[in-house]
Protein backbone atom coordinates (compact mmCIF):
# COMPACT_ATOMS: atom_id res chain seq x y z
CA UNK A 1 0.00 0.00 0.00
CA UNK A 2 3.06 2.28 0.13
CA UNK A 3 4.36 1.57 -3.38
CA UNK A 4 4.25 5.19 -4.55
CA UNK A 5 6.27 6.48 -1.58
CA UNK A 6 8.76 3.58 -1.88
CA UNK A 7 9.22 4.25 -5.60
CA UNK A 8 9.67 7.98 -4.94
CA UNK A 9 12.17 7.25 -2.16
CA UNK A 10 14.12 4.86 -4.40
CA UNK A 11 14.20 7.47 -7.16
CA UNK A 12 15.50 10.16 -4.77
CA UNK A 13 18.16 7.79 -3.45
CA UNK A 14 19.27 6.99 -6.98
CA UNK A 15 19.59 10.68 -7.88
CA UNK A 16 21.57 11.45 -4.72
CA UNK A 17 23.81 8.41 -5.19
CA UNK A 18 24.56 9.07 -8.85
CA UNK A 19 25.17 12.79 -8.26
CA UNK A 20 27.56 12.23 -5.37
CA UNK A 21 29.26 9.21 -6.94
CA UNK A 22 29.81 10.97 -10.28
CA UNK A 23 31.21 14.08 -8.59
CA UNK A 24 33.46 12.03 -6.32
CA UNK A 25 34.79 9.86 -9.16
CA UNK A 26 35.50 12.88 -11.40
CA UNK A 27 37.46 14.70 -8.70
CA UNK A 28 39.18 11.49 -7.58
CA UNK A 29 40.36 10.52 -11.06
CA UNK A 30 41.88 13.95 -11.65
CA UNK A 31 43.54 14.09 -8.22
CA UNK A 32 44.65 10.44 -8.44
CA UNK A 33 46.29 10.89 -11.83
CA UNK A 34 47.99 14.10 -10.68
CA UNK A 35 49.26 12.55 -7.44
CA UNK A 36 50.38 9.37 -9.20
CA UNK A 37 52.15 11.10 -12.09
CA UNK A 38 53.53 14.43 -10.87
CA UNK A 39 56.10 14.50 -8.06
CA UNK A 40 55.00 17.92 -6.76
CA UNK A 41 51.36 16.85 -6.60
CA UNK A 42 52.41 13.68 -4.76
CA UNK A 43 54.51 15.71 -2.31
CA UNK A 44 51.55 17.93 -1.36
CA UNK A 45 48.68 15.54 -2.04
CA UNK A 46 49.73 12.43 -0.13
CA UNK A 47 49.80 14.13 3.30
CA UNK A 48 46.33 15.51 2.62
CA UNK A 49 45.12 12.04 1.65
CA UNK A 50 46.65 10.52 4.77
CA UNK A 51 45.00 13.10 7.06
CA UNK A 52 41.57 13.60 5.48
CA UNK A 53 41.05 10.23 3.80
CA UNK A 54 40.73 7.88 6.80
CA UNK A 55 38.07 10.05 8.45
CA UNK A 56 34.70 8.46 7.60
CA UNK A 57 32.49 10.66 5.45
CA UNK A 58 29.69 10.25 7.99
CA UNK A 59 31.86 12.01 10.60
CA UNK A 60 31.66 15.16 8.47
CA UNK A 61 27.83 15.32 8.69
CA UNK A 62 27.63 18.04 11.39
CA UNK A 63 30.08 20.27 9.50
CA UNK A 64 28.32 19.63 6.19
CA UNK A 65 24.95 20.56 7.68
CA UNK A 66 26.35 23.85 8.97
CA UNK A 67 28.30 24.83 5.82
CA UNK A 68 25.91 23.66 3.11
CA UNK A 69 22.95 25.74 1.95
CA UNK A 70 20.72 22.64 1.68
CA UNK A 71 20.59 19.08 2.92
CA UNK A 72 20.72 17.73 -0.63
CA UNK A 73 23.98 19.55 -1.40
CA UNK A 74 25.51 18.34 1.85
CA UNK A 75 24.44 14.75 1.09
CA UNK A 76 25.93 14.90 -2.42
CA UNK A 77 29.13 16.37 -1.01
CA UNK A 78 29.39 13.69 1.67
CA UNK A 79 28.85 10.91 -0.86
CA UNK A 80 31.49 12.49 -3.12
CA UNK A 81 33.90 12.64 -0.18
CA UNK A 82 33.25 8.97 0.62
CA UNK A 83 34.07 8.04 -2.99
CA UNK A 84 37.00 10.42 -3.36
CA UNK A 85 39.44 8.78 -0.94
CA UNK A 86 39.52 5.16 -2.20
CA UNK A 87 39.38 6.13 -5.87
CA UNK A 88 42.13 8.74 -5.49
CA UNK A 89 44.37 6.46 -3.46
CA UNK A 90 44.09 3.47 -5.79
CA UNK A 91 44.32 5.59 -8.95
CA UNK A 92 47.49 7.25 -7.67
CA UNK A 93 48.90 3.86 -6.72
CA UNK A 94 48.09 2.38 -10.13
CA UNK A 95 49.57 5.34 -12.01
CA UNK A 96 52.78 5.43 -9.97
CA UNK A 97 53.23 1.65 -10.32
CA UNK A 98 53.12 1.69 -14.11
CA UNK A 99 55.98 -0.44 -15.38
CA UNK A 100 59.00 1.67 -16.23
CA UNK A 101 59.67 -0.53 -19.26
CA UNK A 102 56.30 0.46 -20.77
CA UNK A 103 57.04 4.14 -20.23
CA UNK A 104 60.60 3.84 -21.56
CA UNK A 105 59.40 2.02 -24.66
CA UNK A 106 56.78 4.70 -25.36
CA UNK A 107 59.34 7.48 -24.82
CA UNK A 108 61.77 5.75 -27.18
CA UNK A 109 59.07 5.72 -29.84
CA UNK A 110 58.51 9.47 -29.40
CA UNK A 111 55.48 9.58 -27.11
CA UNK A 112 54.47 12.95 -25.71
CA UNK A 113 53.82 13.42 -21.97
CA UNK A 114 50.06 13.48 -22.61
CA UNK A 115 50.34 10.22 -24.54
CA UNK A 116 52.29 8.66 -21.66
CA UNK A 117 49.57 9.61 -19.19
CA UNK A 118 46.44 8.85 -21.22
CA UNK A 119 47.59 5.94 -23.38
CA UNK A 120 50.14 4.17 -21.18
CA UNK A 121 49.75 4.98 -17.47
CA UNK A 122 45.95 5.17 -17.18
CA UNK A 123 45.31 1.92 -19.09
CA UNK A 124 47.98 0.21 -16.97
CA UNK A 125 46.27 1.52 -13.82
CA UNK A 126 42.74 0.37 -14.78
CA UNK A 127 42.67 -2.66 -12.44
CA UNK A 128 43.55 -0.42 -9.49
CA UNK A 129 41.08 2.23 -10.62
CA UNK A 130 38.23 -0.29 -10.78
CA UNK A 131 39.04 -1.62 -7.32
CA UNK A 132 38.81 1.98 -6.10
CA UNK A 133 35.49 2.42 -7.91
CA UNK A 134 34.05 -0.67 -6.20
CA UNK A 135 35.34 0.42 -2.79
CA UNK A 136 33.98 3.92 -3.34
CA UNK A 137 30.60 2.55 -4.35
CA UNK A 138 30.35 0.56 -1.12
CA UNK A 139 31.30 3.62 0.93
CA UNK A 140 28.80 5.74 -1.00
CA UNK A 141 25.94 3.36 -0.13
CA UNK A 142 26.66 3.68 3.57
CA UNK A 143 27.03 7.44 3.38
CA UNK A 144 23.84 7.75 1.33
CA UNK A 145 21.72 5.94 3.91
CA UNK A 146 23.20 7.84 6.84
CA UNK A 147 22.90 11.22 5.08
CA UNK A 148 19.25 10.51 4.26
CA UNK A 149 18.40 9.65 7.85
CA UNK A 150 20.00 12.83 9.16
CA UNK A 151 19.05 15.70 6.88
CA UNK A 152 17.43 14.76 3.59
CA UNK A 153 13.65 14.43 3.68
CA UNK A 154 13.44 11.76 0.98
CA UNK A 155 15.15 8.54 -0.05
CA UNK A 156 15.31 5.00 1.24
CA UNK A 157 17.30 5.90 4.36
CA UNK A 158 14.71 8.52 5.25
CA UNK A 159 11.90 6.04 4.56
CA UNK A 160 13.42 3.43 6.91
CA UNK A 161 13.83 6.02 9.65
CA UNK A 162 10.28 7.32 9.11
CA UNK A 163 8.71 3.85 9.10
CA UNK A 164 10.68 2.86 12.18
CA UNK A 165 9.39 5.94 13.98
CA UNK A 166 5.82 4.76 13.38
CA UNK A 167 6.72 1.16 14.34
CA UNK A 168 5.82 0.00 10.82
CA UNK A 169 8.37 -2.80 10.71
CA UNK A 170 6.83 -4.42 7.65
CA UNK A 171 7.60 -1.24 5.73
CA UNK A 172 11.13 -1.19 7.18
CA UNK A 173 11.75 -4.72 5.91
CA UNK A 174 10.27 -3.84 2.51
CA UNK A 175 12.62 -0.86 2.24
CA UNK A 176 15.59 -3.02 3.28
CA UNK A 177 14.75 -5.56 0.57
CA UNK A 178 14.51 -2.76 -2.00
CA UNK A 179 17.85 -1.37 -0.77
CA UNK A 180 19.50 -4.76 -1.16
CA UNK A 181 18.14 -5.17 -4.70
CA UNK A 182 18.96 -1.55 -5.57
CA UNK A 183 22.54 -1.68 -4.31
CA UNK A 184 23.32 -5.12 -5.72
CA UNK A 185 21.99 -4.04 -9.14
CA UNK A 186 24.25 -0.98 -9.15
CA UNK A 187 27.25 -3.10 -8.06
CA UNK A 188 26.51 -5.56 -10.87
CA UNK A 189 26.31 -2.74 -13.41
CA UNK A 190 29.69 -1.42 -12.31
Amino acid sequence: NDRHLLFDSTWHSLILLLGGYTLGVAVALVSGVCIGWFAHARYWGMPLLKVVGPIPATAWIPLAMVLSPSAIFSAVGLIALAVWFPVTMLTASGISNTRASHLDLARTMGASPAYLIFRVAIPAAMPSIFIGLFMGLGASFLTLVVAETVGVKSGLGWYVSWAQGWAEYGKVFAALIIMAAFFSTIMTLL
